[in-house]
């Protein structure tokens, strides 16, 4: 399945609302900068029907370097979890 670049989701956008290219790539920027700040702070965001995104903390752990077989220490972080909404599963399942 091929990759559709962002530039043609703004052009398919643009068209659906009639806004020009420039305002559409200029919101949709602005989107992702208030959903990244939200989740840096530590909220849950939700779109209902779409699927919510939310933020999770992975401890520290060891692991193994595959080439050495040697133990290494992975550091804790926080990971990006999104969970599907139905409206969203239903219609990528027909």
């Amino acid at each position: 399945m091929a990759k559709i670049p962002q530039s043609e989701i703004i052009r398919q956008l643009a068209e659906k609302t009639n806004l020009t290219q420039k305002d559409t790539d200029s919101f949709i920027s602005e989107f992702f900068e208030v959903i990244k700040d939200n989740l840096t702070t530590g909220q849950d965001i939700s779109f209902v029907g779409f699927g919510g995104f939310s933020v999770a903390k992975r401890e520290a752990r060891e692991g193994r370097n595959p080439k050495t077989g040697e133990t290494i220490q992975i550091a804790a972080k926080n990971v990006i979890k999104f969970k599907a909404g139905k409206g969203l599963s239903d219609s990528v399942n027909g």
